[in-house]
């Protein structure tokens, strides 16, 4: 199938965003055959296979409820055949790094010019994976021994629920686990970042851009 032929599927939950999306992708001859607002109806869709035929998705990561991340996980799981670019604001080495052991086909920064997503998308549907030019460096300067980025899919999730503020009982709900576990991974993450309370964890944050 060539590129012109894809059928591709937007996930960002900015209705105008997607409509320029849209026809950016249009210009290139490329057919949109879906969109989502959110990860929750992206996957109850594309589940389905052959119900919403998409061949690859340009997904974005800060959605309501559901993140990018999660629905990312969730359809390497359902649909392995599913290419999944991701195309973000986030321009962290730990979240390149999830992305990328969750199957991401490619990473793009939203930071970059139109003809690098058109690019990508090209390239990802050759099966190469795409990094924009701003974190393609995380990869190939091997800084993936960084200690954030060796945390564990669900270490990860949690530390990003403790930068948000989220308290141990609001994440225990959210990830569906006791409130013990995630008194657990919190101090498992300490340990792994070597941090030794809540005040060096934002610091450890900061300075490594896992927030602003």
């Amino acid at each position: 199938m060539s590129a012109g032929a894809l059928r591709i599927g937007l996930v960002d939950d900015h209705a105008v965003v997607r409509a320029g999306y849209r026809r950016l992708l249009e210009l290139e001859g490329m057919a949109v055959a879906a969109e989502f607002a959110d990860a929750d109806s992206a996957y109850a869709a594309l589940s389905a296979g052959e119900d919403c035929p998409v061949d690859l998705l340009i997904l974005d990561l800060s959605l309501p409820g559901r993140s990018g991340l999660e629905l990312l996980r969730r359809l390497a799981v359902r649909r392995p055949d599913l290419k999944v670019l991701v195309f973000t604001m986030h321009d962290s080495a730990a979240m390149v790094s999830q992305c990328l052991r969750a199957g991401a086909a490619g990473f793009v920064t939203k930071s970059s010019a139109p003809e690098e997503l058109i690019d990508a998308v090209h390239r990802a549907w050759r099966g190469e994976r795409p990094l924009s030019a701003d974190v393609a460096g995380f990869v190939e300067s091997g800084n993936a021994v960084a200690p954030h980025l060796q945390l564990s899919t669900r270490e990860f999730d949690v530390l990003q629920a403790l930068l948000r503020g989220d308290s141990v009982d609001e994440i225990s709900r959210q990830l569906r686990v006791s409130p013990k576990t995630v008194a657990n991974y919190q101090t498992l993450i300490r340990q792994k970042l070597g941090v030794g309370n809540a005040v060096e964890l934002l610091k450890y944050a900061r300075e490594n851009g896992l927030i602003e």
